[in-house]
């Protein structure tokens, strides 16, 4: 095998996406303290237990492992840095009141999640911490909007579901672990015949429910739908309810409802929402409540976020315009160097020519030239078609 192949779903960045996913980095981060949220950085790696605590069986098979030298222990690799974010909050931060953390930093899969996806995505998020209300969920869904249209991207379509509607329809049935995520995967694939073999056992009530469950998708008459099927069940109408007012509030963005998705990791707890946006392959932003997350490490609190990842992001995104600069040549007079400091010092970008070479580079248009004029230097326009 050749020294430079990358394994499967794993790729080099090239120049100019590299500044392109580097300038929505540092736009999103900026975003996001514009709506007052803390940046912070967990570790690569960390104990597995630490990483996979209270997580569900999806995110351990993502989870990449290897034993540390130092203690013997087991190791994980990050797959997501929500379980992290909710250590920091619970364990280093400690705070009483409510806490609004942002990161962004590499995460990696031990298989791709979709066809055709990167296995070392660039993972964006944002969290609240502390406040059990809408409001919590409103912000956060508000600001994941709000970042997408920064980036110019428009009519996108915002799918809400609860992660509490099955556990309510389930409660008092006895399940064992693997029945109930057979249970999830139907429903979650919207197979009619084979949740209809698995319920069969289940009580009528229980069974009808699930099998209304699985067709209870798409527009805003789904919701009255859901209240008119499970008015029996109090907190499957809470979680409706909560879904209305959601959707009222996004009166201006398309939304539809999935009350069967289970997609995704275990820790969801409450409502959860992706968006859709034209181009991309999935949901582009995931995120909900999790509100047991951090109770493993000894402090359970309200919390509430998404992610989504730079790199596939920045697949959709419109194409910008190569950064205009300027070419100077190399040269060691002290009048050159002064002159070529004080236009990086105001901005500029200035690509040097060294002797023999003429610059090649992807991410810059070099339309104005430092030439010296008289003993003096000077930037002046390049002609149309020499400019590199």
């Amino acid at each position: 095998m050749s020294a430079w192949v990358l394994p499967d779903h794993i790729a080099d960045v090239l120049p100019s996406e590299a500044r392109h996913i580097e300038e929505l980095r540092r736009l999103y981060l900026d975003t996001a303290r514009g709506y007052g949220y803390e940046l912070v950085m967990p570790p690569l790696l960390e104990y597995l237990e630490s990483l996979l605590s209270g997580t569900g069986r999806a995110l351990d098979l993502q989870t990449f492992k290897l034993v540390d030298q130092l203690s013997g222990r087991t190791l994980g690799l990050r797959a997501d840095t929500t379980p992290q974010v909710a250590r920091i909050d619970a364990h280093l931060l400690n705070r009483a009141g409510v806490t609004r953390l942002c990161y962004c930093g590499p995460v990696l899969h031990t298989r791709p999640d979709r066809p055709f996806a990167t296995r070392e995505p660039l993972q964006f998020g944002a969290e609240i911490y502390g406040h059990a209300g809408l409001e919590a969920d409103l912000e956060v869904l508000h600001l994941a909007l709000d970042s997408l249209q920064a980036v110019a991207l428009q009519n996108f379509s915002v799918d809400l579901s609860d992660a509490r509607i099955v556990p309510a329809l389930l409660e008092g049935v006895a399940l064992s672990a693997d029945a109930r995520e057979a249970l999830h995967r139907a429903l979650a694939a919207k197979d009619t015949s084979g949740l209809k073999t698995l319920t069969q056992s289940l009580p009528a009530p229980v069974r009808e429910a699930l099998m209304t469950l699985v067709d209870l998708y798409g527009d805003v008459q789904v919701l009255a739908q859901a209240e008119k099927a499970f008015a029996a069940w109090p907190k499957v109408m809470q979680a409706v309810s909560e879904l209305r007012h959601i959707a009222a509030d996004l009166d201006a963005v398309h939304t539809t409802f999935d009350l069967a998705d289970l997609r995704g990791y275990a820790y969801y707890s409450g409502v959860r929402f992706a968006i859709y946006v034209k181009g991309a392959s999935d949901a582009l932003v995931r995120g909900g409540r999790y509100d047991e997350v951090g109770a493993v490490f000894g402090r359970k609190r309200p919390a509430v976020g998404f992610s989504l990842d730079l790199k596939e992001l920045v697949s959709v995104v419109p194409e910008q315009a190569l950064k205009a600069a300027i070419r100077a040549p190399w040269g060691t007079a002290k009048g050159l160097r002064e002159a070529i400091a004080t236009l990086r010092a105001n901005g500029e970008t200035v690509v040097c020519v060294l002797p023999g070479h003429e610059s090649e580079v992807d991410e810059f248009n070099c339309d104005r030239e430092l030439i010296e004029v008289a003993g003096q230097w000077a930037v002046q326009a390049i002609p149309a078609g020499q400019a590199l």
